[in-house]
């Protein structure tokens, strides 16, 4: 007969991208992994010993589920759920409920599946595959472009030398401004295609720069927040690019409010992620968030194409250049947005070989 053991840890739980909770027969938490730390916004030391009925507000789906597994000793499966977290996150989850034989004690696990994780990750691969399309059109014609332009401002400056009048050394000098203006154009839509040059540096060094040249060109009536989590270990990459691309959605997000509003800048760590298709055991998440009038529905799919922009004078290259810069970093940019709450959060792996050897 095999003896019956206490609960002991689950070491392989720790490697899912899933997340699952553990419950003994009171419905108290005995185990949490990562990803559910993650999905909750709870740690481990937190949430074992808590009710789970604690976590949510409307928990009656999982109760039921757990009391039909308990009668019947068989797996229990919901789809689409809505739940709301206690500290008032909503969240669409499929979860199944099973019980565990061989413990002692009635202990139940529960797994919970995001329906919107496939969706995401179909969703990230399709802007990765059109940005990349449209930046290497746009690189082409960029390139063609600049030969003639370049050819026309000589010219423009032979003219001006030639004519008498200053009359018309007005009409030159238009020329050659306008000349001058868009070869600058052109240097910034080639610019991301400089290799990245890789360091150690940590997140919150990038979001301190940025936070001090915002706050610079928007001086007054803007607030900027900082949820920071000090813990976080370094990344490795380019800073300067990472800068760039953190000031970009930083200052997109401070044009969108007029320089009159609240951006908050959270850093949090991410643990069992997946991000363009590769497994990682740790992460780090900024997001970029503001209580502006939120991205209008017609660009919202497409603000990271290049020359998209939902302001009459943009150039639409900032958030193009910020996710060609992040994908250098096999990270990934989302974006939520709704009138009142628009937040772009920034994910990047950490490379656990690589900091080790620091």
């Amino acid at each position: 007969m095999n003896a019956i053991k206490e609960i002991p840890a689950f070491p392989g739980l720790d490697m899912l991208s899933t997340a699952v909770i553990i419950i003994d027969e009171k419905g108290y938490v005995e185990y949490i992994n990562p990803s559910a730390e993650h999905l909750f916004d709870i740690s481990k030391r937190s949430a074992t010993g808590l009710l789970l009925k604690k976590f949510f507000e409307n928990p009656s789906a999982i109760l039921i589920g757990l009391d039909q597994i308990r009668h019947r000793d068989v797996s229990f499966t919901q789809h689409e759920i809505p739940l709301q977290l206690a500290n008032q996150k909503k969240l669409e989850l499929s979860f199944t409920i099973s019980p565990i034989e061989g413990y002692a004690g009635n202990y139940s696990l529960i797994e919970f599946v995001s329906p919107s994780q496939q969706t995401k990750v179909a969703r990230e691969q399709r802007i990765n595959s059109e940005t990349a399309h449209s930046r290497e059109l746009i690189r082409n014609l960029a390139h063609e472009i600049k030969n003639p332009l370049g050819a026309l401002r000589g010219a423009a400056q032979l003219l001006e030398r030639e004519l008498d009048s200053e009359d018309h050394h007005e009409y030159t000098s238009v020329i050659i401004k306008e000349a001058d203006r868009l070869r600058d154009l052109l240097d910034r839509l080639l610019t991301p295609h400089k290799l990245p040059q890789m360091e150690h540096y940590n997140v919150h060094e990038v979001t301190e720069r940025v936070r001090s040249v915002v706050r610079a060109e928007f001086s007054s009536g803007l607030r900027i927040e900082r949820d920071y989590d000090l813990s976080l270990p370094d990344l490795i990459g380019d800073k300067d690019q990472i800068n760039q691309a953190v000031l970009n959605i930083t200052r997109n997000a401070a044009q969108a409010l007029m320089g009159r509003g609240l951006i908050r800048l959270k850093t949090r760590v991410a643990r069992n992620i997946t991000v363009a298709n590769k497994f990682h055991k740790l992460g780090v998440v900024l997001d970029v968030s503001d209580n502006g009038p939120g991205i209008a529905e017609n660009i919202r799919d497409s603000i990271f194409f290049p020359l998209i922009s939902g302001k009459t004078d943009g150039s639409g290259l900032g958030l193009s250049i910020a996710q060609t810069f992040i994908s250098r970093h096999n990270g990934v940019i989302d974006v939520e947005s709704e009138p009142g709450h628009t937040c772009f959060s920034i994910t990047l792996p950490i490379d656990l070989s690589l900091s080790a050897g620091k």
